[in-house]
């Protein structure tokens, strides 16, 4: 890999049912309703893990971390985060930033969005101010309007280390 930067995208989404902790960016928010996984669940850190491994051209998180292997249940996707960020660091890369938001009609992620940038910005190496995590609602339109699950979007620019 010759270039400077490289982009990458990512895109998760998960269930919300009844008995599950919801997981966000690394934080245990308050909820009826939890997201359902293998892992912990954690779209967010999923969305970015992705984006970090789509950057360096390499396969998704379901390659490193199978939903078949039993070692994987409940991990805390921080260290999915964490696989990816190195990862790429075999490739001469690290994390320059990343940029997120969080489709979900609830629970209110505003009053969580400072400690998931101090969570995320220690799993990926960075300065907390190097993580743009936004929310937004789905208008109470489709699958994510209804209540039904939680998705997310991240962009991540890798740099040569």
């Amino acid at each position: 890999m010759s270039a400077n930067f490289r982009i990458g995208y990512g895109y998760d989404v998960h269930q919300l049912v009844e008995g599950r902790k919801c997981i966000i960016g690394g934080v245990e928010i308050e909820s009826k309703l939890g997201l359902l996984g293998h892992s912990d669940a954690d779209v967010l850190s999923h969305a970015i893990a992705d984006a970090i491994l789509g950057a360096g051209a390499l396969r998704d998180i379901g390659f490193y971390f199978p939903p078949t292997d039993p070692s994987c249940e409940n991990i805390d996707s921080q260290k999915i985060v964490q696989r990816a960020v190195a990862e790429v660091a075999k490739l001469g890369y690290k994390v320059g930033n990343v940029d997120c938001t969080i489709i979900a009609e609830a629970p209110k992620m505003l009053p969580h969005i400072d400690a998931m940038k101090n969570i995320l910005a220690k799993s990926l190496g960075v300065d907390p101010q190097d993580v743009g995590i936004k929310a937004t609602t789905n208008e109470k339109m489709g699958w994510e309007g209804r209540k039904e699950g939680i998705g997310a979007h991240a962009v991540c620019l890798l740099v040569k280390a």
